[in-house]
């Protein structure tokens, strides 16, 4: 005996009641981050590196986050597990490794996974730089020794979110969250 197909969803109003000829999932309303509600976290990442977190999902190893890098910040070495997409918005940055090919306003990047550098804002930097970075996997960190230093994620971000905001007393962040893995018959 097989199941009978599952029924395709009805589109979305105000359009007519129709059925789709693929099934989706229901979605009562549009999933928004807005920059402009979500306090910056200050000094998160290191001296002069502070960020927005706009979704985190633990599960997917998604991370996406606003980035504000002051004048002279720099993260530490990092091989990234996933790819990478960041696009600047505002200031200059570049990677140790590739001095010669700074990130302006308007630069997207795509880093592919496993690639490794360093990144930093040049000192003679007259503003913060603004970077979106939407992130599949962990920065695994080093030392400048080449020892490892630690690992930042979406499990961590979350962690790191809640802790940095209760200490900065900044309230509730109100970032989109990924993840529900659950039972199906509960």
């Amino acid at each position: 005996m097989t199941a009978p197909a599952p029924a395709p969803a009805p589109a979305p109003a105000p359009a007519p009641a129709a059925a789709l000829p693929v099934i989706a999932l229901p979605q009562g309303e549009l999933l928004t981050a807005s920059v402009n509600d979500i306090p910056i976290i200050k000094d998160a990442l290191g001296t002069g590196v502070s960020y927005q977190p706009l979704f985190l999902d633990p599960e997917a190893g998604i991370w996406v986050v606003m980035a504000y890098f002051a004048p002279g910040a720099e993260l530490p070495m990092h091989l990234h597990t996933g790819a990478v997409h960041g696009f600047t918005l505002k200031g200059t940055w570049a990677y140790r490794e590739y001095p010669d090919q700074p990130q302006t306003a308007g630069s997207y990047l795509y880093e592919p996974g496993a690639s490794v550098h360093q990144f930093y804002a040049p000192e003679t930097n007259t503003e913060d730089t603004e970077v979106l970075f939407i992130v599949n996997g962990a920065n695994i960190n080093f030392t400048a020794e080449g020892q490892f230093h630690s690992v930042l994620d979406a499990v961590t971000l979350v962690e790191v979110t809640k802790a940095l905001a209760d200490t900065q007393q900044l309230g509730e962040m109100n970032y989109l969250r990924g993840g529900s893995a659950r039972y199906s018959a509960t």
